[in-house]
This record gives C-alpha cells, sequence and structure tokens, in this order.
C-alpha cells in the first residue's frame, strides 16, 4: 500500500511492474499475489478522492462491567457469612 501510495504521489502509473520495482529497492521479496491484488483493488479507486475523504476511526473501548442484578448480590452475601462461620469454627478448634 505504501508503495502504491508514493507511486502516486510520484505521479506514476500504479501497476504490478512499478510497484514490484518499489518494494525490491526496498529490499523486500515481493509477494506477486499480494501486488496483483492491491493493483487490481486500486484499479476503481480515486486515490484524492479517498485521501480528502474524512477518516472516521472508533474508539476502543475498555471492557465494562456488566450490571449485577439485585438478587445476585443478595445471593452472595450468604455464603460470605457462612464462610466466616466456618472460619470461626476452625479457630476454635486450634484456640
Amino acid at each position: 500500500m505504501y508503495a502504491a501510495m508514493l507511486l502516486h504521489n510520484a505521479g506514476k502509473e500504479i501497476n504490478e511492474s512499478t510497484v514490484e520495482n518499489i518494494l525490491n529497492a526496498a529490499g523486500v521479496k515481493p509477494d506477486t499475489f499480494r501486488i496483483k491484488a492491491l493493483v487490481a483493488a486500486l484499479a476503481e479507486v480515486d486515490i484524492d478522492e479517498a485521501l480528502k475523504a474524512p477518516v472516521f476511526t472508533a474508539a476502543a473501548a475498555g471492557p465494562v462491567a456488566a450490571p449485577v442484578p439485585e438478587e445476585e448480590e443478595a445471593e452472595e452475601k450468604p455464603e460470605k457469612e457462612e464462610e466466616e462461620e466456618d472460619l470461626q469454627g476452625l479457630s476454635a478448634l486450634f484456640g
């Protein structure tokens, strides 16, 4: 993609051989399948218009904790009390 943008900026034609030449000059082994796909994808794109169009990106939202229904909160409290009672019983055994 960068090779295509460089060629466009230089006013050169974007075709398979020019993209391959750019990649060779950069020391990258060109993948002919990807080059063909890139050239085919850009064939119908007006790059000047695409560059003028605003780019909208969605901000990455952090994980949101799901609200806990009140019923589940009520169920959790007795379990904690039972655990505390169990621990108190163990301390009585060991003094």
